[in-house]
């Protein structure tokens, strides 16, 4: 669910990661941030003149519930090819009110078996080779992933060839961010 510029008051100290640059941060307990995008479990906030990052996990910093995913059809063993493409429908660009599946960021995702454990790889890129919030959207990827019930190994491949283009966005993102 998306949030239009809510003004709350954390609740604890906070780690946040500056955007686009991704350094690390501390927003101390009783500070005024604005929510100015909620999507994905993930939280981008201003706070003092930037846009900042906080992760699903720290929500109760802000008052917030974490993403709960409901996996149904769940079979003993199994990773459900549908949940992993749910699970990455789930991470979103801090400055970007699309998913990177829409994105069209996902460049490849494959189920295989490794010593008896089941593997998810995905090969992803970025919009910008440059962009300091990479790793952390990888991360995001990885962390998400890894909910899916019965995966036990996540690999997430960051590449830049072929290079990310505004052809490779969905429909759906085009009519959101209005470039249809």
């Amino acid at each position: 669910m998306a949030i239009e510029r809510e003004v709350v008051l954390t609740k604890r100290d906070v780690e946040a990661r500056l955007v686009p640059s991704g350094t690390l941060i501390t927003i101390p307990v009783d500070t005024f941030v604005t929510i100015t995008q909620s999507l994905g479990g993930t939280f981008t906030v201003a706070v003092n003149g930037n846009l900042a990052r906080v992760e699903g996990k720290d929500a109760d910093a802000l008052g917030k519930d974490t993403l709960k995913f409901n996996f149904d059809e769940v079979k003993e063993g199994e990773v459900n090819e549908h949940h992993v493409w749910e699970a990455l429908r789930a991470v979103y660009d801090p400055e970007i009110p699309v998913n990177i599946v829409d994105l069209g960021l996902v460049y490849d995702m494959k189920i295989s078996k490794r010593d008896d454990k089941n593997h998810v790889y995905v090969q992803m890129t970025l919009t910008a080779p440059g962009c300091g919030m990479g790793p952390v959207i990888a991360a995001d990827v990885k962390s998400k992933v890894e909910r899916v019930p019965n995966v036990d190994e996540v690999e997430v491949e960051l590449t830049f060839d072929p290079p990310w283009n505004n052809d490779m966005l969905s429909d759906e993102a085009k009519l959101t961010l209005g470039m249809l």
